[in-house]
Formats: structure tokens, sequence, C-alpha cells
């Protein structure tokens, strides 16, 4: 007996790949990196995380880090323009999901909300602006 296949492609031309559309603008990719770096380095202070140094420190960690590669970025808004956006791209998408998982491979998640959902949310925020920003100046 013959059989039907019915298919549905709900992103045409994507065929299985993770390629988004790249709708941020690398000069408004540069504003969010600063403000992202410093608001990493601030989120100790701000929720209280000092009695637990793994949670302080991943965030001062990657913000700093942001801060550094975002000046060496070949972007409107870097500094020495050394690093391409593909690259800083990439690295934002491993800062993120660094910071996102550090909670549960640093051992922190179980002290409260607090302690893990800047992290997550931060975390997440830098990997969707990797997915979602262009890859070359317009």
């Amino acid at each position: 007996m013959p059989t039907t296949r019915i298919s549905l492609d709900l992103a045409p031309g994507w065929h299985g790949k993770i390629n988004p559309p790249r709708v941020i603008p690398t000069s408004v990719h540069g504003v969010l990196d600063y403000a992202a770096s410093g608001f990493n380095l601030a989120v100790p202070s701000i929720m209280g995380l000092k009695d637990s140094p793994a949670a302080s420190r991943m965030p001062r960690i990657v913000g700093g880090a942001g801060t550094v590669y975002s000046l060496l970025t070949d972007y409107e808004l870097g500094l020495v323009r050394r690093i391409p956006m593909p690259v800083h791209l990439a690295l934002d998408a491993a800062k993120g999901a660094l910071l996102a998982s550090s909670p549960w491979l640093f051992g922190f998640a179980g002290k409260g909300t607090r302690y893990w959902l800047p992290h997550v949310a931060l975390g997440t925020a830098d990997v969707l602006a990797a997915l979602t920003s262009r890859k070359y100046p317009s």
C-alpha cells in the first residue's frame, strides 16, 4: 500500500539549520555590548550576591571579558578593531552559554532564585544577541 507523506515547512530556506534573521545592526550591538558588560559588573552588588563568591565572580568575569573584546572588535564602537565581528559573535554566544549555565556548573543554583536568575537571563540575552546580530557593519 502506498504511503502519503505530508511535509510542513515552517521556516522556508532554513532546512534544519539554526540561522535566524540577523536584524541587529553592528552599531546597536556595540551599544548593547558595553551596556551589558556594565550591567554584568554591577549585578553582584545590585542582587546582593557577595555571600557567594562564585555567583559574584561569574558576572564580573564575563563583564570584564566582554568589555575587553568589544574594545578590540572591528565594528563601529571598537577601539583597536582587530577581532572580526563573526569571531566576536561566537565569543558572545560562548560567554552567554557559560554565564547561563554557571549556577549549576559552579554549584550556587541551590542558594535561591536571586543567585541563578540573573545569570540565566543575562546569559540567554547574550546568546540571543549573538544569533540575531549582523556579522558585518552596514
